[in-house]
């Protein structure tokens, strides 16, 4: 399994740094060698991994916008295999920089490329925009991971993003497919999510991940101490339905690729 997937939403608040985190910890704790790339600009990926962004290591901005190989920005994590291609406040300047560059829908991509026999699964964050941080995400990803939150605005929000997905596929793209649809801050004494999870799995039928991730006060004390929920408190709701998650994609990976039993 040599994979880039991108986690993706252009709402904000909708779990996505979280599911980067703590998936990726939970993959790495199945034993596959994953990296986790943090695309957004605030780096709450990065600091909830335990980054320092002031310590002026190199971090993506550099890899994108001053050609630093990938492989002397990525740092390790205090999970075994599971690693980290953090995110520096300069980020912010790189929508801007990116503008100006010729193919630089493809810079992300190009920077990645020779990463991929390092890690079994690449994970990105990604900003909660469609700018062209967003695009490169895109456009560098095999498959993309859509966390919705379960509120009223979550089926007008994915069709906006499913639109965008096809116009990045017929343009930049041809391979990228949307693997799935994770359930997030899922609350089910609420109809309002219930109403939510049945509308979604009616329409997107197969793609809406079995396993929900559910509202829960450790998952989100977790990226105060720089850990992953595994690390923090693996006997959690939160650190439960993320091992679940795992093991559900690492099977529908084993069924798509024909190697389940």
């Amino acid at each position: 399994m040599q994979k880039i997937l991108a986690v993706a939403n252009q709402k904000g608040g909708v779990g996505k740094t979280t599911t980067v985190i703590n998936l990726g910890a939970s993959l790495a704790a199945a034993d596959l060698r994953v990296l986790v790339v943090d695309g957004d600009a605030q780096g709450n990926c990065s600091s909830g991994l335990g980054f320092d962004r002031t310590q002026g290591a190199p971090t993506l901005y550099d890899v994108l916008m001053r050609g630093v190989p990938a492989r002397e920005a990525i740092r390790p994590t205090d999970v075994a295999t599971l690693s980290l291609l953090p995110a520096g406040k300069d980020l912010v300047g790189a929508t801007l920089e990116l503008a100006d560059l010729d193919g630089r829908e493809f810079v992300l991509r190009e920077g990645l490329e020779p990463l991929r026999s390092d890690f079994d699964v690449i994970l990105i964050d990604s900003p909660p925009s469609l700018g062209l941080l967003t695009l490169n995400v895109l456009v560098a990803a095999d498959q993309i991971l859509i966390p919705i939150q379960c509120e009223y605005f979550a089926l007008e929000g994915l069709s906006d993003l499913l639109d965008t997905v096809e116009r990045v596929k017929a343009a930049f793209n041809p391979k990228l497919e949307v693997m799935g649809i994770v359930l997030t801050l899922y609350d089910d004494r609420l109809n309002l999510s219930l109403q939510v999870e049945s509308d979604l799995r009616t329409h997107f039928n197969g793609k809406v991940f079995k396993t929900v991730i559910p509202r829960n006060v450790r998952l989100a004390e977790a990226p105060s101490f720089g850990k992953p929920i595994l690390m923090y408190d693996a006997r959690s709701r939160g650190a439960v339905s993320y091992i679940n998650l795992a093991r559900e994609l690492l099977d529908h990976e084993k069924k798509s690729t024909g190697t389940g039993n």
